[in-house]
């Protein structure tokens, strides 16, 4: 994470593993979801949060989520369906069910496909959000395989030279297992930012760095600025200005769309209500391929040489993705996990509202 996002220790409170899942699993039965189900939207955010990934764990989602499914937007009881399918791919009609639900278990299919032919691959329709993208990627690495997931969000993201938003923050991510190193795991928006980010500024009163926002006619602001509201903020691709790259960020984020809102007769993120999603993800069956022992061997061989690459001047190592995630959840299982007091006061009071035992301080 960015260095001006991360919490000060003195504004946090460190809340343990255990209470914060028990805690967001009796708050989503609450909603109406069963127990299984609830217990897999809590592993969701409960993972972004142990990961560090605290723009998509429950600081900035989870009392989003409540409203949505109290208010109706999401359906606690979908009766999701396979819409259309052959041995290597299915497109899932989510029948507005959690993205955080329904993804996983539409990874769940592609893995069993993989095992069989080589390659899965599922579309998800009429979908909603699904929180941290690497999580249903990771899905597939407990299978030894690679995992892959994309998702079209709302539009918030301003295509190079245009004047307002057409493309979603439309992230990627991709895991890879390895042997005695940690897996490989990417996810990043297509964007600079992902919208979260913007909720996070405004919580802590930081500004956005140039290059982040665009104004009201779509040119990138390249100077620091506040934090809008949310919903009236406007994102610029990867790489801010075409100069920059910028064309290669709304590329990326318009490849999202087609794979995930285009292939499953979703409607481009232009096109569809507000607060629908689609989805894409992808297992790879390693054995189908080459031998599982000797592409672990070789991805801890390829992750080592990039992590012992010589510095450049002012830092101390070389990174891969997937690392500091891995490092953050040693130490938030060990030590707690760092809620923002904001989020305390929420819970405390979330927790008296819907009839919960507070028990995370």
């Amino acid at each position: 994470m960015v260095e001006q996002f991360k919490l000060k220790p003195e504004e946090s409170v460190r809340v343990s593993e255990k209470a914060l899942r028990a805690t967001v699993q009796a708050m989503f039965q609450k909603v109406g979801l069963g127990r299984d189900d609830a217990a897999l939207a809590t592993d969701v955010l409960v993972t972004a949060d142990l990961r560090g990934v605290d723009t998509h764990g429950v600081s900035n989602l989870l009392r989003l989520y409540l409203e949505r499914y109290q208010n109706g937007n999401i359906n606690a009881k979908p009766n999701w369906r396979i819409l259309r399918e052959s041995p290597t791919t299915a497109t899932i009609d989510s029948d507005t069910g959690h993205g955080i639900i329904i993804t996983p278990k539409a990874m769940e299919i592609a893995v069993e496909k993989a095992r069989k032919t080589g390659v899965g691959m599922v579309t998800v329709t009429n979908a909603r959000h699904l929180a941290m993208a690497s999580y249903h990627a990771m899905v597939a690495l407990k299978h030894d395989m690679i995992g892959v997931c994309m998702t079209s969000s709302p539009p918030t993201v301003v295509p190079t030279f245009a004047g307002k938003p057409l493309l979603g923050t439309n992230p990627i991510a991709f895991a890879a297992p390895a042997d005695k190193e940690p897996p490989f795991v990417f996810d990043a928006a297509t964007s600079v930012i992902p919208d979260n980010k913007v909720h996070i500024a405004r919580r802590l009163g930081i500004p956005l760095l140039p290059g982040w926002l665009a104004d009201d006619e779509g040119r990138p602001i390249m100077e620091p600025t506040p934090a809008p509201e949310f919903g009236k903020h406007k994102l610029v691709p990867l790489g801010s200005v075409r100069e920059m790259g910028s064309h290669k960020g709304y590329g990326l984020g318009a490849i999202v769309d087609i794979l995930c809102a285009v292939l499953s007769n979703s409607g481009f993120g232009a096109m569809r209500p507000r607060m629908t999603f689609a989805h894409y993800v992808a297992a790879y069956n390693v054995e189908a391929f080459t031998d599982l022992p000797r592409f672990k061997s070789m991805m801890d061989e390829f992750l080592r040489t990039l992590k012992s690459t010589p510095t450049a001047p002012g830092h101390d190592r070389v990174l891969v993705a997937g690392q500091l995630e891995w490092e953050t959840t040693q130490d938030r299982l060990k030590n707690g996990i760092p809620l923002h007091q904001e989020v305390i006061d929420w819970f405390k009071k979330a927790c008296g509202d819907m009839g919960i035992a507070y028990n995370l301080t």
